[in-house]
């Protein structure tokens, strides 16, 4: 089988090597990988027990093809979406991936490989910040990194919910936010952005999500007395003026609002946006493009000799 992989403990150089079909546990389903989505940490993520060349990748979409003995009479076949960050046995980046059967999210009939390949990391996240900001409709919303694969679905999630959305981004993507939702955008670059905001949202926003590292602490300088702030990437931000700080919350049963955000896709409700399409020569190249943080929504490969389809 044809696979990236990591080389070896302490290199992050990646490249193609053949690996076996791995073999799924009495939990674990065996998939058919037919695309995956590029992630900013897919060169990063290896589980510390990782044995090399270790398969990278964290999320794809493909055909179920064989259980574990826990379920011998699966639904063989079945079009489904997987995520296998920092699995023991391997990632998505390859023609098959051992996954947990409990997590695999059944694929619409109206989505097409390419675009479900892209939701599981994108989709999972939006719905987890959205369910940590907690905003009625009406309330006023900033998201720092508006464009990314993250943003651009939260600023489409959250308009359909009613809540008023500003965006920053680079000013090629201004007219990209306002077409999904958004109100207003501000270029990041710019000074007086902060400014910008503060004269859409007088008194400052109700909420911000700080998606990019780094936009933690100026997000905060945006959101009113008492507001809340969200953190996507982690940042450390010390309260200030009674706002409200926490880290976005993984929660177990986002299975559901998964289910309904891959059905809204499917219907048109919700656009997945892709920058580009790569075939599985390509990955390497799509990964380094992810790495610059400046694709438009999600970059997506397709598996090695399956159709995107």
């Amino acid at each position: 089988m044809t696979a990236f992989a990591r080389l070896d403990a302490t290199s992050v150089a990646v490249e193609t090597v053949d690996v076996p079909v791995p073999q799924p546990g009495v939990t674990e389903a065996l998939v058919r990988v037919h695309a995956f989505g590029v992630g900013i940490h897919d060169r990063y993520f290896i589980p510390p027990d990782a044995r090399f060349p270790y398969v990278i990748g964290t999320e794809g979409v493909g055909s179920r093809r064989r259980d574990g003995r826990a379920r011998p009479d699966a639904a063989i076949g079945d079009r489904v979406l997987l995520t296998s960050a920092l699995t023991p046995k391997g990632g998505t980046w390859a023609a098959f991936a051992a996954v947990d059967a409990a997590a695999l999210i059944p694929m619409s009939d109206g989505l097409d490989f390419a675009t479900a390949a892209g939701i599981p990391i994108a989709g999972t996240s939006a719905v987890e910040s959205i369910h940590t900001l907690d905003l009625a409709p009406g309330a006023t919303l900033f998201v720092a990194g508006a464009s990314g694969a993250i943003g651009t679905l939260v600023v489409q999630m959250a308009a359909l919910r009613g809540i008023r959305v500003a965006g920053s981004a680079s000013p090629r993507n201004h007219g990209h936010l306002t077409s999904l939702g958004a109100e207003t955008a501000v270029d990041y670059g710019a000074r007086d952005w902060p400014e910008q905001i503060r004269r859409w949202a007088p008194g400052g926003v109700d909420a911000a999500l700080a998606i990019q590292p780094g936009t933690g602490v100026p997000s905060q300088a945006v959101v009113r007395d008492g507001g809340h702030l969200v953190t996507v990437s982690g940042d450390a931000v010390e309260p200030e003026r009674d706002v409200r700080v926490e880290q976005f919350v993984h929660r177990v049963d986002a299975r559901r609002n998964m289910e309904d955000l891959v059905a809204s896709i499917a219907d048109g409700r919700v656009r997945l946006v892709i920058e580009r399409l790569y075939s599985f020569d390509e990955a390497l190249a799509a990964l380094e493009k992810t790495e610059t943080r400046h694709a438009r929504g999600k970059l997506v490969v397709t598996g090695p000799g399956t159709p995107a389809g």
